[in-house]
């Protein structure tokens, strides 16, 4: 999908949410990217082959 140099990382690497969107529906709570990952909102992810990465927001205000 990624046809700009240098390429995005690929759906399935680590570092997938670095690629660059191609459509962005903020209202509606989601990006595409140009790897074919729907990005959501609350930091959720499903991927071109289905799986689904849960929710991964940092805690904050966390009470030690």
């Amino acid at each position: 999908m990624c046809k700009h140099k240098p390429h995005c990382p690929a759906a399935d690497a680590s570092d997938r949410e670095a690629a660059h969107p191609l459509a962005s529906w903020p209202e509606q709570g989601w990006s595409l990217l140009c790897n074919g990952v729907l990005l959501f909102e609350d930091t959720g992810e499903l991927l071109p082959d289905g799986r689904i990465i849960a929710p991964h927001r940092p805690l904050t205000g966390a009470v030690a």
